[in-house]
């Protein structure tokens, strides 16, 4: 038996299962939660000006149906946006991205962030994160830095900048390395996908490509990318 750890979820800002009546709370572990990550196959990555613009993108994204999104701690705010956002948001993961050290983990995670995001590989928020029952993808854009991530606990890794590697980089290292759940980002959206799936990529990080203009246009453009992420899983183009 898996000790309770309804005391932990509650602190964490994780939230309980839904169905699950209150006097037999259930932790989401954090594999349960990479796992999710990977059958969504995407992640939309928000990076505002505000937190009222990064809340703006995000209700819109979810609207096209997207269901993982990050914060860019970049954003001023973050931390309010993500609290907001988890705290409306039933049925969705909504993480932090740009986690930089152990401090700010902890405080992303008490803000209700579901996964850790980084664009390098920050041994201290990889420990953060698992500490507090989250999974964490932290960037590598080598095989030796994939290894290392790996090694130090990563559970999946984010390819980045993807643009500059291309769906080939991901289908070599997934040859040597075939255990590696890879997260392509950067230079990624609807008219790639299918090519980075079929690469080996377990999901893809969306940002720019996606949260450009207004609300409406963020919301068509993540219905695109659904759609052309549910034609490459079915075998189509």
């Amino acid at each position: 038996m898996f000790p309770r750890a309804d005391r932990h979820v509650r602190r964490a800002g994780v939230r309980p299962r839904i169905g699950v009546p209150s006097d037999r709370v259930m932790a989401v572990y954090r594999w349960e939660i990479a796992r999710r990550i990977h059958e969504e196959r995407v992640v939309a990555i928000v990076r505002a000006g505000s937190a009222e613009a990064a809340l703006r993108a995000a209700r819109a994204i979810l609207e096209g149906g997207i269901r993982v999104l990050e914060v860019a701690l970049t954003t001023p705010g973050g931390l309010e946006a993500i609290r907001a956002l988890a705290g409306e948001t039933d049925g969705a993961l909504v993480g932090a991205g740009t986690v930089l050290d152990a401090e700010t983990a902890v405080a992303a995670v008490r803000a209700g962030a579901r996964f850790l995001v980084s664009p390098g590989l920050f041994p201290e928020v990889v420990r953060a994160g698992h500490r507090h029952g989250v999974p964490v993808l932290p960037g590598a854009a080598t095989p030796t830095e994939i290894a290392a991530a790996l090694e130090a606990g990563a559970d999946l890794v984010k390819v980045f900048p993807a643009s500059a590697l291309g769906p080939g980089f991901v289908r070599a290292v997934r040859e040597a390395l075939p255990q590696a759940p890879l997260v392509p980002t950067g230079g990624v959206g609807a008219d790639n996908a299918a090519e980075w799936l079929r690469a080996g990529a377990a999901a893809l990080g969306v940002g720019g490509a996606l949260t450009r203009g207004d609300p409406a246009g963020i919301a068509a453009r993540a219905r695109e990318l659904v759609a052309a992420v549910r034609a490459a899983a079915s075998g189509g183009t």
